[in-house]
């Protein structure tokens, strides 16, 4: 097995917290170990990249351009073998694996473009007086990132924070540490001074909240559940930290009976099986108009028995095994209760046990129907394979149903009026939706959330102001004298 250690300006470094396994979920066989960072870790990160930043914001704009140009071709180059890391690691399909990485590298690829246009402003004032505003990168950023996309929500970090000018402290999942390692060589090579980019392992109650706290961090960019993100928010109010979070969510995806059907079935099988349902913009609540509800559900359960599960590195298959057994169980008990309190079970609602896939975290695509929305699978982010569907018979139902939920990330609406789709768009209370197709996450466009979603817009412009502080010069140019008080 490969051995992975942490790394501290510029080099692989031994952590002083211990040995972890990385597990395979597919067999739940360990694939490499990584180095634990201790405390003392930490504050060698950051002291490292306290000096890193300086070197990293006085740096010629062209001279940065061209450095991430070449991490943007390394990762192009390595494609193949990230894809393949990440698979191992997470268990997600092959295909899907390389998929996102180059929908990271895409978003390394817009702030490239982004980095000599990160611009300030005139603005008229006083007589005498001239302003202007500059952007200025805010200094040591961690960027937490969770288990379900490593590496291509670390780019979507890591890309704003290094094209503004900021160093960085990257810290992973514990399950899922290995393509941020392996990203830290390619930055290497690709020529960012040392101490511009750290990534240390550990958990997140311990190391996490340590780094969370440090007073030579400036800026916490996290991604991950919204529990977390609320004592993120506790921690870095010490220190008055920068804060931006994209947390959990509970979308729904709003079926009328003018939709085009076949589009809609596909593009919600899609929408909640994607990456095993562990996606935090996941539509796991199907809404369905009365007119066209047994329909719709018929083809949806057919389309759902059609998916390819299997093997993460067999280039068919569509939907590989949840992250751990851990996660495997949090998700059957959500079942069990739901069904417990009054949801009938379509579909699915058990691991899988049989044939290559019995020693994984296989769990098979689960639809459950519901009559009431206080069900608490409903309510709950599950992050699993399971959908709930319920049908509607007015506008003002399904937007009711919609908005009743305490997360607000994003939501689908199929409908061929677009009268109503611009009423129901308006009426939505979350981040981003789409309507007629499932596809949320496009490098130039902000995605974020209302609500106990978080706050923040990665992935667009708006990206620019999270890792930047905005400075406003006042300056005299008159030859009158200065003397406010008249003394």
């Amino acid at each position: 097995m490969n051995e992975y250690k942490i790394f501290i300006n510029g080099d692989f470094v031994d952590g002083r917290g211990g040995i972890g396994e990385v597990i395979n979920p597919h067999d739940n066989k360990p694939v490499a170990k990584y180095h634990i960072a201790n405390y003392e870790d930490v504050d060698l990160a950051v002291k490292y990249a306290r000096e890193g930043f300086e070197k990293w914001r006085n740096t010629p704009i062209n001279k940065r351009i061209r450095i991430l140009q070449n991490l943007s071709k390394l990762l192009s180059d390595n494609l193949d073998k990230i894809a393949q890391i990440e698979s191992l690691n997470v268990g997600k399909p092959i295909s899907s694996a390389k998929g996102e990485i180059l929908a990271g590298i895409n978003v390394l690829d817009f702030y490239i473009g982004a980095v000599n246009k990160i611009m300030g402003e005139t603005i008229p004032t006083l007589p005498g007086l001239f302003n202007y505003t500059i952007r200025e990168p805010i200094g040591v950023c961690a960027l937490i990132v969770p288990w379900n996309y490593p590496l291509m929500l670390t780019l979507w970090k890591l890309s704003p924070a290094l094209a503004c000018g900021n160093s960085v402290i990257i810290k992973p999942a514990s399950w899922t540490p290995l393509s941020a390692l392996e990203l830290a060589k390619l930055c290497k090579e690709a020529g960012i001074p040392d101490g511009v980019v750290n990534v240390i392992t550990g958990p997140g109650n311990t190391i996490g909240s340590y780094l969370v706290q440090h007073e030579g961090v400036d800026k916490i960019s996290f991604t991950g559940e919204t529990k977390t993100g609320a004592e993120i928010m506790k921690l870095a109010s010490n220190t008055i930290k920068r804060v931006s979070l994209e947390l959990g969510g509970k979308s729904a995806n709003i079926v009328f009976e003018d939709a085009n059907l076949n589009d809609a079935v596909n593009g919600s099988v899609w929408a909640i099986y994607y990456n095993s349902g562990q996606s935090c913009e996941a539509r796991s609540r199907i809404l369905v108009h009365k007119k066209i509800y047994d329909k719709f559900l018929s083809e949806f359960v057919e389309k759902t028995k059609k998916i390819k599960i299997g093997y993460p590195l067999n280039k068919d298959t569509q939907m590989g095994p949840l992250v751990s057994k851990t996660h495997l169980n949090n998700v059957h008990k959500y079942v069990e209760e739901g069904i417990n309190q009054g949801a009938k079970l379509i579909y699915g609602g058990k691991k899988i046990e049989d044939g290559e896939l019995k020693d994984g975290n296989y769990y098979m695509p689960t639809i459950l129907e519901l009559n009431s929305s206080e069900n608490i699978c409903f309510k709950e982010e599950i992050f699993g394979p399971v959908v709930v569907i319920m049908q509607f018979e007015t506008e003002e139902e399904a937007i009711k149903l919609a908005n009743d939920s305490k997360y607000g990330l994003a939501g689908t609406i199929w409908t061929n009026d677009v009268k109503r789709a611009i009423r129901v768009t308006n009426a939505i209370r979350a981040g981003s939706i789409t309507v007629n197709h499932p596809l949320t996450a496009i490098p130039g466009l902000p995605f974020g959330g209302y609500k106990q979603s978080g706050f923040g817009r990665e992935l667009s412009l708006d990206a620019i102001d999270l890792f930047t502080e905005k400075k406003s010069v006042i300056y005299k140019y008159t030859e009158d004298e200065v003397n406010p008080w008249r003394l």
